[in-house]
């Protein structure tokens, strides 16, 4: 058996993380999850072409995702930082960087880390 290389284990991890993420949203309908796999398809191929990225792909695939959903779902995921107004998403800040976290620009807060975002919403958690 060999071991898992770095390209792998940071793929496997960022699918986790924005599936997390989708469950706690209650979004993670099979179609949904198929967005995820194209995602970490493409990224695969781009971390080849440029392995330093690789501490980058969670925040990336969290991006495609949103990016995908929004065409097909609508804006995700929301903010639950802000009460009532007008519904908008969060951001993944960095857009390229290590540790990403999803970030309302509205009242310029850190939600969650990207795959925690059960924690800030109060999804899917004995709170």
């Amino acid at each position: 058996m060999h071991p898992i290389s770095p390209l792998e284990q940071a793929l496997h991890a960022a699918r986790a993380l924005v599936l997390a993420d989708l469950a706690a949203g209650e979004v993670a309908a099979a179609d949904v999850v198929s967005m995820v796999e194209e995602s970490v398809v493409q990224r695969r191929w781009w971390v080849e072409q440029w392995p330093e990225g690789v501490e980058y792909v969670a925040g990336l695939v969290a991006q495609d995702v949103q990016d995908a959903l929004l065409e097909t779902y609508g804006r995700w995921p929301l903010c639950p930082a802000c009460g009532g107004g007008d519904p908008h998403a969060l951001d993944v800040e960095p857009e390229l960087g290590p540790d990403p976290h999803w970030v309302c620009h509205k009242a310029g807060v850190k939600v969650a880390a990207v795959g925690t975002l059960a924690s800030a919403t109060g999804g899917s958690s004995s709170s």
